[in-house]
């Protein structure tokens, strides 16, 4: 059963944020999601969430980038078109790789750093004149916002909200949102 209200908290500085998501963890409720307008260092932790896997997808990548560097160097300056270029010999990969180090490093990369914005986009589901789902402007410029689901808005988590540092506390329902 989905929760029927969105409780919105905005913060004004994010070592308040940090200590207030603490606090609304520590009494069991459930925090959707944080909004801020920079990223704030050690909130993915306070949230309990996993750490990423971008690290990982990013060696693949390079790993990709210096295999299509190196079949397209062999192919291209030994097997299709070879060259005698200041004395090199053009029938052998293993003994003109010196010089062709740069090029591997250049498509590792390019690769990599290429492939990870477009994951990064991708796995946020950030594409192309998608519409923002940003709830409140002003998470944007200077304030904070955390949305928490609840059944039932309890005086006991306004209480929470209001001593964790909240300036402004919206209730929303959620099958209006």
């Amino acid at each position: 059963m989905k929760a029927s209200k969105i409780v919105r908290a905005f913060y004004n500085d994010d070592d308040i944020l940090l200590s207030a998501v603490k606090t609304i963890r520590e009494n069991n409720y459930h925090i959707e999601e944080v909004y801020t307008p920079f990223p704030v260092h050690g909130l993915d932790k306070v949230l309990g969430l996993e750490p990423t896997r971008i690290a990982i997808a990013s060696f693949i990548y390079g790993c990709l980038g210096i295999t299509v560097a190196i079949l397209m160097m062999n192919f291209t300056m030994i097997t299709d078109w070879p060259q005698n270029i200041g004395g090199k010999p053009s029938f052998s990969y293993i003994e003109n790789m010196p010089a062709f180090v740069p090029i591997m490093f250049e498509l590792t990369v390019f690769f990599a750093a290429h492939l990870m914005v477009i994951t990064f986009y991708l796995r946020s589901r950030m594409w192309p004149f998608k519409t923002a789902e940003n709830p409140d402007p002003r998470t944007t410029d200077d304030h904070f916002l955390v949305e928490i689901t609840v059944d039932e808005v309890t005086g006991k988590l306004k209480k929470i909200l209001k001593d964790s540092g909240a300036v402004e506390i919206n209730i929303v329902d959620s099958k209006a949102h």
